[in-house]
């Protein structure tokens, strides 16, 4: 399968898929979301463990405004059904560990998509961003579920309301991710985790 939007990659068990359009930190488009999806799908089936990544400076900036703006009559909310909630399930339902390796910044939906994985290890320089408030939406991709639940309601009403960014540190700190990649390469400790997991006795954690 050839993919535009996204790399794919199978070794020993593990399922690497990494969103691949670092020239716009790896916004969100239907096609993306649309490979995403089936990429996420086809893992099922070929891996015992999916780690999802970034190329370049960031995990994922969120949805693509212009790309949005592009569709022209953008209808949000079936947009909201038929492409991000399908995908989201696919991950929160999916019968292998799934790993988020946060690589940069992971803004808005970039954040949910995170959070919807089983473990999220980030790179010490990685950024969170609960970003729906700085351009007049209520939070989505999953964020009112996954969020409070990683950190609580207050934390995660005040990361809501304000837009502010949180270092990987702090992120820690609240409980929105497992663990720090101190070394400076996040891909190898996020390889030796999933390598762990799917070297495991399967029916417990997986496939």
């Amino acid at each position: 399968m050839q993919y535009q939007t996204i790399t794919y990659s199978l070794n020993a068990g593990v399922c690497v898929i990494a969103l691949n359009r670092p020239e716009v930190m790896n916004a969100l488009t239907t096609g993306l979301r649309a490979e995403l999806l089936a990429a996420v799908t086809r893992a099922q089936t070929e891996a015992r463990v999916l780690v999802i990544t970034g190329t370049g400076r960031a995990f994922c900036s969120g949805q693509d405004l212009a790309d949005a703006a592009a569709a022209g009559d953008f209808d949000l909310e079936r947009v909201l059904n038929e492409e991000y909630v399908p995908l989201l399930k696919a991950i929160t339902d999916s019968a292998i560990p799934t790993i988020a390796a946060v690589n940069g910044a992971a803004a808005g939906a970039g954040a949910g998509l995170a959070l919807a994985c089983d473990v999220v290890i980030a790179a010490d320089d990685a950024m969170f961003r609960e970003a729906f408030v700085r351009i007049g939406l209520t939070p989505d991709c999953g964020g009112t579920f996954f969020l409070p639940r990683a950190v609580g309601e207050k934390i995660a009403t005040e990361l809501f309301m304000t837009g502010d960014s949180i270092t990987a540190q702090r992120a820690l700190q609240i409980g929105m991710i497992n663990s720090i990649s101190l070394d400076g390469d996040l891909a190898a400790d996020a390889g030796k985790l999933a390598l762990k997991l799917s070297t495991g006795p399967t029916g417990s954690i997986g496939r």
